[in-house]
């Protein structure tokens, strides 16, 4: 029977490779992130970019959003706007959310995979301890109100969820529920062309996500 490799041993074998792969092509590598961070200036950029490759811009649209939410170099939102002006309202809005579902699922096992440890290299430790005292305090509801606060950092939440006890289902489930208000609004936002519209629908989302963690922050002071 072959023997598996110690999981330090397989760790180092990937991030060896990585780096390998980093030395190699160095330069291909920092022209594709300058050509990011210029395509993802604005709204109409972002667009564009997505667009240029034809057939394959579903694909790339949900690369670029796994992308992003494992490293978060990349703002989420200009995604999903793209996405609602390239692929229309439903199917943008189903691009988006299932590929930040993939890229949250990716960040909560490669913190199970790392460890403490090595995913403070990713995430700074003051910010993993944070949230992870976050997640404790909320219990089962921490996922689903760090999802629809929009400032903390959706690769956070997952990291410092894959650090915790907490079960894979009940962090996705969170994850998938969460995410949907600031997905449709902005998805929304892309597809339709009146600002009026776009700002009324945002700001109702918005609303409408401060409202479920008030009232989720109230029920479990109340029950504590």
């Amino acid at each position: 029977m072959s023997k598996k490799l110690p999981r330090k041993t397989l760790a180092f074998l990937i991030v060896g490779i990585l780096i390998l792969c980093l030395i190699l092509f160095f330069r291909q590598i920092q022209e594709f992130l300058l050509e990011l961070i210029a395509a993802f200036q604005s709204i109409e950029t972002a667009r564009e970019y997505i667009a240029g490759y034809g057939l394959f811009a579903p694909l790339i649209s949900a690369t670029l959003m796994i992308f992003q939410s494992v490293i978060a170099p990349l703002p989420a939102f200009l995604i999903t706007i793209a996405n609602g002006a390239l692929f229309g309202f439903w199917w943008g809005m189903l691009l988006s959310w299932s590929s930040a579902m993939l890229g949250a699922a990716l960040c909560f096992y490669i913190a199970r995979f790392l460890g403490a440890k090595h995913v403070a290299k990713i995430v700074s430790q003051p910010v993993v301890n944070k949230t992870d005292q976050f997640i404790q305090r909320y219990g089962n509801y921490a996922i689903l109100i760090a999802r629809l606060i929009p400032y903390i950092p959706f690769d956070v939440v997952s990291y410092a969820a894959g650090l915790t006890r907490i079960r894979f289902l009940g962090f996705w489930l969170a994850t998938g529920l969460g995410q949907l208000p600031a997905t449709a609004a902005y998805t929304y936002l892309g597809n339709k062309i009146s600002a009026y519209t776009n700002l009324m629908l945002l700001g109702f989302g918005v609303v409408i996500s401060i409202s479920i963690v008030i009232w989720l922050v109230k029920g479990r002071k109340i029950t504590d």
